[in-house]
């Protein structure tokens, strides 16, 4: 059996949007993923990596077919990789609301029933799915993050978190401070338990108050999002970070909300910061 399954494949571009199926040996279960490869990469070239995360109730699909950044992805020679937001299956674990269970593993690794056997988000991310894109795919050593609201805590989370592996990292309208809103507090609870401490561990603004990284920092935040501030507390993560010294990137843009609308809009220049990172 092959470790890769290839499910679909579009050209886009000039090069190909592919969607895949494996056995993850974290999450105890098949997941999906999709890949965008520029000519460049259907050419043999090596090429940097963009680690795209998605947003609660997202699967690996809603920033490939909504966000556009493939055109700007093309003209830069960078491929795309979106990961599926949480593990899924009959026999995994579930709730019956939006902000827990599939759809929602907020990238950690969960150490409480019943999500503990598949719920190892944070191991997938960091670890199994580059081997994966290594392995299988003309990719070179350099990567970087970018995600949208819960894939935007994942991305500045991770990063923050490895700052060795990274060499930048975006997000859209990312839950900034999880342990502050409901959602987080709610996620981190399930999954890891009543302890504080072990929530602090996954929440980007306290990590950035103890290991300012070396990477630059672009976060944009629509200024009528119906989740923002009470949800995402970005100003929290922005403040922390300035008064670390840290090289961060923060707009506030006028009238635009939480949706893909909002993404689409501004993706052009998050690719370009990936490009300038990865010195294309």
């Amino acid at each position: 059996m092959p470790e890769i399954t290839l499910l679909a494949t579009h050209q886009l571009f000039n090069g190909e949007q592919r969607r895949y199926r494996h056995y993850s040996r974290y999450n105890q279960c098949d997941m999906t993923f999709s890949v965008y490869l520029p000519s460049r990469a259907l050419q043999g070239y090596r090429l940097p990596v963009v680690y795209c995360l998605g947003g609660l109730t997202c699967t690996d699909e809603n920033f490939c077919i909504k966000s556009g950044a493939q055109r700007f992805a093309a003209e830069w020679g960078i491929v795309l990789v979106m990961p599926d937001t949480s593990p899924r299956g009959t026999d995994v674990a579930d709730a019956n609301i939006y902000s827990l269970g599939q759809g929602a593993g907020f990238y950690v690794n969960a150490t409480q029933q019943p999500w503990v056997q598949h719920y190892q988000m944070y191991d997938y991310v960091v670890t199994e799915l580059p081997e994966l894109i290594e392995k299988h795919f003309p990719v070179n050593e350099q990567r970087s993050l970018c995600g949208h609201s819960m894939g935007g805590h994942g991305a500045l989370m991770i990063a923050l978190k490895n700052p060795q592996r990274y060499l930048a990292v975006s997000a859209f309208a990312p839950i900034a401070h999880p342990i502050a809103g409901t959602w987080g507090q709610e996620a981190f609870t399930a999954y890891l338990g009543e302890n504080q401490a072990d929530w602090a561990v996954y929440d980007s603004t306290e990590l950035i108050t103890q290991n300012p990284p070396p990477f630059p920092i672009l976060i944009d935040q629509g200024s009528v999002d119906e989740y923002y501030p009470a949800q995402l507390h970005p100003q929290d993560f922005v403040q922390a970070a300035r008064f670390k010294g840290v090289n961060i990137r923060y707009h506030l843009r006028k009238d635009y909300d939480h949706s893909y609308y909002f993404v689409s809009t501004f993706i052009e220049s998050h690719i370009s910061f990936h490009a300038e990172a990865f010195g294309l």
